[in-house]
């Protein structure tokens, strides 16, 4: 399957095989392959919460417009976007700042510069610092859904949630945006996939405004 294939293959499919669970190393191998994506100095503010089990994927479903397809999918994501993935503090900022002296991209000294580059870019309003946390988490969103393609796998990415209902109910911390859910597993053979929806065209897509 060429790249290509992936783009143009994934589709956000709404009818999975309750009775085609995806395996294990598999699943560990779509979330490695989405790691890879990039993210603000490397930050990587993003993190899931994996259902599997089929009590807590009904918990889940209460929650987001009654979707069959989150119970029925053998895999649904809860997708996070940590909003103080910037902070000094942050165990994975601080993991961060240590590598890259490890790796030689920074020295020690530079620490102040960074955490104020970050305050600057990330912290410097409420709407910055969600944006930071959810635009980095979209890249690792994308990243899960074209790596499950490439391994055969079908996903759907989903808007219709209670945000506040999904955080009390699985005691998600406020600290945590929750983007996206996102169903994984095999397409229904029994089922048709309808055509594919419009896109916009390159001229529809490129703008300028002076």
């Amino acid at each position: 399957m060429t790249f290509k294939d992936v783009i143009y293959g994934r589709r956000a499919v709404n009818f999975f095989d309750p009775d085609k669970p995806v395996p294990d190393a598999l699943l560990t191998e779509m979330i490695e392959m989405a790691a890879q994506a990039p993210s603000g100095f490397n930050i990587q503010p993003w993190s899931l919460i994996v259902l599997k089990d089929k009590a807590d994927k009904l918990r889940l479903q209460q929650h987001a417009w009654n979707q069959p397809k989150i119970s029925e999918a053998p895999v649904t994501f809860i997708v996070l976007a940590d909003m103080a993935g910037w902070k000094p503090g942050n165990p994975f900022l601080e993991k961060n700042f240590t590598e890259m002296v490890k790796s030689g991209a920074m020295s020690e000294d530079q620490r102040e510069w960074f955490e104020g580059a970050c305050q600057n870019l990330y912290g410097a309003s409420e709407a910055r610092t969600v944006a930071f946390a959810c635009k980095n988490a979209a890249f690792f969103a994308m990243g899960l859904m074209l790596a499950a393609k490439s391994l055969g796998l079908d996903t759907h990415p989903m808007d219709g949630f209670d945000i506040d209902k999904v955080r009390a109910e699985f005691k998600i911390p406020e600290n945590y945006w929750i983007p996206l859910l996102m169903s994984v597993g095999y397409f229904r053979s029994d089922k048709t996939l309808g055509p594919a929806k419009w896109r916009k065209s390159v001229d529809e897509i490129t703008v300028r405004f002076d």
